[in-house]
């Protein structure tokens, strides 16, 4: 198994630096941070370190992972401290050294509890618009924001799917259908109409 340690988190290109390491077999079952600790010895033994000398105690891994969708850019995620290597790296990755502090994994998922809980809280005081195809969501009682909608239901037609207002534009895979252009625009509104039905049509 073979990794590339990368320390480009710097603005000084000259203190770049990237190590390959191919990882002795008791070292698979090991944590992440024995890296760490082993592209650190690596680094402040080499030149880069004569005007940048790096400390393990403030660092911590990354590892590059691809978005949900197409257009969406790839992202760092951090790697927990006692993460186990195998478990958490794949053969020929590149694992980022990143300024901050490790953390381990109960910390990261406290963490990430913790911003879940916060973003449940603030979705208590929004309210999302009602048009369809809008999934603006705002404070309740306003500002509304500006708001692109189609002005018919969908229709799922057998494994069709379309727009009422839009019947020319047809979608077979429901990620295709979510992206279709919307035909309206206006503000956003969360109080319903009578004539809008809020309804989908299966044929």
């Amino acid at each position: 198994m073979k990794v590339f340690l990368r320390y480009e988190d710097n603005d000084d290109e000259s203190t770049h630096k990237t190590l390959k390491i191919t990882l002795p077999k008791i070292w698979k079952s090991g944590p992440t941070s024995r890296l760490l600790e082993q592209f650190v010895e690596s680094y402040n033994s080499g030149k880069e370190a004569q005007s940048n000398t790096l400390d393990v105690s403030s660092l911590h891994l990354s590892i590059r992972r691809p978005g949900n969708t197409d257009d969406e850019i790839s992202t760092l995620k951090d790697l927990p401290s006692d993460g186990i290597i195998i478990e958490t790296i794949s053969d020929r990755d590149d694992v980022y050294v990143c300024h901050g502090p490790s953390r381990t994994t109960s910390e990261i998922s406290a963490e990430r509890q913790a911003q879940l809980d916060k973003q449940k809280e603030e979705m208590k005081n929004l309210s999302k618009c009602i048009h369809f195809g809008c999934n603006n969501r705002f404070p309740k009682g306003g500002p509304y924001p500006e708001c692109k909608y189609h002005s018919g239901p969908p229709v799922f037609h057998e494994t069709a799917k379309y727009w009422s207002c839009c019947p020319d534009k047809k979608c077979f895979d429901f990620e295709d259908f979510l992206q279709l252009p919307t035909c309206q625009t206006g503000t956003c509104t969360d109080v319903r109409d009578d004539c809008d039905g809020g309804r989908k049509e299966f044929m």
